[in-house]
């Protein structure tokens, strides 16, 4: 019997070796890394947070995770809390919040001069 979870995400694939060292720069200086090697946590810019979300307070920051392997940034579209493991305000992201986590992942292999 095979059992299969599958998540949500917009992926990157087909980096080099040289792309892969250069994202993972960037994101060693620019997000959060979690204790599992190649994760990191983006923050939802505030604005676009659902109702939902905006009320949980304690439950800020909302993050999406990004993960980086070698040859691939995988971008998973469920939007996300650090400090529990689940609660009401977790939920697949948004159009909007879709779209804002694209551009943000373009934006970054732009300034990276990264072209896949």
């Amino acid at each position: 019997m095979l059992i299969r979870f599958v998540m949500k995400q917009y992926v990157i694939d087909g980096l080099r070796l040289e792309d892969y060292k250069k994202l993972k720069a960037y994101l060693d200086e620019h997000l959060e890394s979690s204790v599992l090697g190649g994760l990191y946590w983006l923050e939802l810019d505030e604005t676009i947070l659902t109702d939902i979300q905006k009320s949980h307070s304690n439950c800020h920051p909302h993050v999406f995770a990004l993960m980086l392997e070698e040859t691939y940034l995988s971008c998973e579209l469920l939007v996300r809390i650090k400090k529990n493991i689940k609660c009401d305000c977790m939920a697949y992201a948004t159009k909007k919040q879709r779209d804002w986590l694209i551009d943000q992942a373009e934006a970054i292999l732009e300034v990276l001069d990264i072209r896949v």
